[in-house]
């Protein structure tokens, strides 16, 4: 009795989820898409969840799970820590000011990772049409090793003897240019310059074209970034960051409880 009872009792549960108020107010589903511009191409899924605000459900507010592949082809990433991209003013002798900015840059001939992603979501719902943004807040990347061409003229690095037992500095310069580099692993959104690792941004608007699928087109704005093995100890630095801007498109399927 207990084992046709039990799964009874379940159905009844999700029967009720499924009428009640809060399951009504809920809309999901999956988008399917490319983000693409020159030399960049970001093919992602994601699952998101929204819950319609008032009466109208006029707004909805949400949020998302993005499983995202990067891949590049001759891109130029540069120094991405807060603290060395800000500007430093201050005025030389003469009085003039004085702008000094602590960048390098590493240049990959091709770069690929994958990145899994938690963000938020708003839209407004216009009938069959849907205008929103979603923006990436949490999440872990994964990809290859490569190796890139640093570029600076202060940093340096410390070489270790084959012993290991003596270490030396040395500047980024001859085969030293050529550095090893992996996508780095923590996503985290801070805002502006303070953000760590991969994330993706977007607007959007979609159009149903049946219960089942809609369209849906936007523009999207992504971070990639990668750590080098060799950090630069006049700077402190091993992170070194990309930003592309790349039109997408998706198809949506909706989820009906």
């Amino acid at each position: 009795m207990k084992k046709v009872l039990i799964p009874f009792l379940l159905l009844i549960s999700t029967y009720s989820f499924a009428q009640s108020p809060v399951a009504a107010r809920l809309s999901s589903g999956y988008d399917l898409g490319m983000a693409y511009s020159t030399d960049h191409y970001h093919p992602s899924i994601a699952y998101y969840q929204m819950l319609n605000v008032g009466e109208r459900k006029l707004f909805s507010l949400g949020w998302t799970l993005r499983l995202g592949a990067f891949y590049g082809d001759n891109l130029d990433y540069y120094t991405a820590p807060a603290r060395l991209t800000r500007e430093k003013s201050g005025f030389a002798a003469l009085g003039a000011p004085l702008v000094v900015k602590n960048i390098d840059t590493i240049r990959y001939d091709y770069v690929t990772m994958t990145s899994l992603n938690v963000g938020v979501r708003a839209q407004i719902n216009l009938g069959k049409v849907e205008i929103g943004a979603s923006a990436d807040l949490l999440g872990l990347t994964i990809g290859k090793s490569r190796t890139g061409r640093y570029k600076s003229s202060t940093g340096q690095f410390t070489l270790h003897s084959a012993s290991g037992a003596d270490s030396i500095n040395v500047y980024f310069q001859g085969n030293n240019v050529f550095q090893k580099a992996s996508p780095s692993r923590f996503n985290v959104r801070l805002l502006g310059d303070n953000d760590i690792g991969t994330l993706a941004t977007e607007i959007y608007a979609r159009i149903h074209v049946s219960q089942r699928l809609a369209v849906k087109a936007g523009y999207q704005w992504l971070v990639t970034e990668t750590t080098v093995s060799n950090r630069d100890v006049i700077a402190n630095n091993n992170r070194f960051r990309h930003r592309a801007g790349m039109a997408y498109l998706a198809l949506t399927f909706p989820i009906f409880y």
